[in-house]
């Protein structure tokens, strides 16, 4: 046996003991499937500071760089859009856009997936690669599609699967419009995060049929949610159990915050609820289906710590400060966004705060709502 084929019996153990990898098919896909044959190009090592995050390269030739692969961990592949490790020497200072998702996780999502041998699968965002190998190693090259917005990221994907013996049939294009050319599928699987469910997916996908994806919103609270699409068009379901966290897809991105409007103009209130409620996930998965596209920011002015909501699209914001205990806000724009987030949050609560995993997700034509048990 091989040091890779070794270190990927070793990976399957560690996911089958912590529960993610449960059934025999996606063991073998796991054992199969060379993780380190999709991150030959390198990935990049997290740097944190007290006030900054950077990345370091690891290439191959780096001697824990086999055994990094392994390891149940993303690793980020490619930094502000188009910089990858090969680039540079050194430490990078900008956001992450691409990734190999950590393994527990892309298995955790293939089993919930629920697929069955002859499933046709559309994936949305090949990163990578491996969680495509994955899927053409259980159901075969013919049945799976995957779709990526990023062509530099799909054509090194193309390349790693071609290596390992896989042709999938790949797609450069907006994954939000799914790839109709193959429809009907039985599954959707989305390894990005999004704040809306797109109709395409649904229309693409058969009746029984099954969507895996991960619900978001700017404030960066997500969940995995399953789907199964009706003979009505419509599609309903629930959050599966576990905080999971994705990229958004790049469509779907917050706009830049631009200037910040006069934080000391609007209205401003004793708030029956302070900014710090929202340090908790699961209030703040709430606090986002009041305001989905608003962004959270920290400022610190004249000495005071101030909490700050935008939706730059709908130009409404609030600004929210402690003092001795007691929090103040101040909102303007044409929407009060905390006196929804407050309403919101105080109506979950007064319905005994239900776990996030009995929330109900259901998408038309005319929209998405996510509705929680009432008491």
């Amino acid at each position: 046996m091989s040091d890779d084929e070794e270190l990927r019996s070793q990976l399957a153990d560690r996911l089958a003991r912590s529960g993610h990898l449960r059934t025999q098919p996606w063991r073998q896909a796991v054992e199969g499937v060379a993780r380190h044959e999709f991150l030959t190009g390198g990935f990049f090592n997290r740097i944190d500071t007290k006030t900054v995050t950077a990345w370091a390269p690891v290439m191959p030739d780096d001697p824990l760089w086999l055994e990094r692969c392994y390891q149940d961990e993303s690793l980020v592949t490619q930094i502000a859009g188009t910089i990858v490790p090969g680039d540079l020497r050194g430490e990078v200072m900008r956001a992450p856009t691409s990734s190999s998702t950590m393994p527990s996780l892309v298995v955790r999502m293939l089993e919930d997936l629920q697929v069955d041998a002859g499933h046709r699968v559309l994936e949305i965002g090949t990163g990578t690669g491996y969680s495509t190998a994955l899927l053409c190693h259980r159901l075969g090259d013919e049945l799976v599609a995957s779709v990526e917005v990023d062509e530099g990221v799909s054509g090194r994907a193309r390349t790693a699967l071609g290596t390992c013996g896989y042709a999938p049939h790949l797609v450069v294009g907006n994954g939000l419009a799914g790839h109709k050319d193959g429809a009907p599928y039985d599954r959707v699987i989305a390894t990005c995060g999004i704040v809306t469910v797109p109709m395409e997916w649904i229309e693409q996908t058969r009746p029984g049929g099954i969507i895996l994806t991960t619900l978001c919103g700017w404030m960066y609270s997500s969940e995995l949610a399953r789907l199964t699409v009706h003979d009505d068009g419509t599609a309903s379901g629930r959050f599966l159990a576990g905080q999971i966290s994705f990229m958004l897809a790049r469509p779907q991105t917050p706009p830049p915050l631009g200037i910040l409007p006069d934080l000391d103009q609007g209205q401003e209130r004793e708030a029956a609820l302070g900014a710090d409620v929202v340090d908790d996930w699961d209030t703040r998965f709430v606090a986002q289906l009041a305001a989905p596209r608003a962004q959270r920011i920290t400022l610190t002015r004249d000495g005071r710590t101030e909490h700050v909501l935008l939706d730059v699209e709908a130009d409404a914001w609030a600004a929210l400060s402690e003092d001795g205990g007691r929090w103040s806000v101040r909102q303007g724009g044409p929407s009060r966004i905390w006196d929804e987030i407050e309403e919101h949050v105080t109506r979950w609560r007064a319905d005994g705060a239900p776990p996030l995993d009995q929330f109900e997700v259901s998408v038309t034509p005319d929209g998405q709502t996510i509705t929680w048990p009432r008491a």
